[in-house]
């Protein structure tokens, strides 16, 4: 998809990383904790963005910008967020997100993770 298709509401310097699935970096940096790292990046979702399973190899720290996204986190009901809620991941849980409203859904999600990982592991 090329930058003139990108959906209305989407910034200009995501990248695509899955149909409907745009992200935006926004800071890669080492903390004072040995072997991690802090990692900051904008997720936007559009309506018809399929949710993935996948893990991180760390917390992730979520805070809901726009919209209404519901997570699934293994072995828990799906819940609903919306603007303004925050949820955290606990290290290496299963979880997908997918965006349950009518418009871009936005979240802030911070990493701290192992460095040297992939910072996302898809589950099948």
């Amino acid at each position: 998809m090329s930058g003139q298709d990108r959906p209305e509401g989407i910034s200009p310097t995501a990248t695509e990383s899955a149909p409907g699935l745009w992200r935006i970096d926004l800071q890669r940096q080492d903390i004072s904790i040995p072997g991690r790292e802090i990692i900051q990046t904008r997720v936007e979702f559009t309506p018809d963005s399929p949710p993935f399973k996948h893990f991180h190899p760390g917390e992730e720290i979520i805070c809901v910008l726009q919209g209404s996204l519901e997570y699934t986190l293994e072995g828990q009901p799906p819940r609903v967020c919306n603007a303004g809620d925050a949820l955290t991941v606990p290290y290496g849980v299963h979880h997908q997100a997918k965006n349950v409203g009518a418009g871009v859904a936005v979240e802030l999600a911070t990493y701290v993770v192992e460095k040297g990982k992939p910072l996302l592991t898809r589950v099948d």
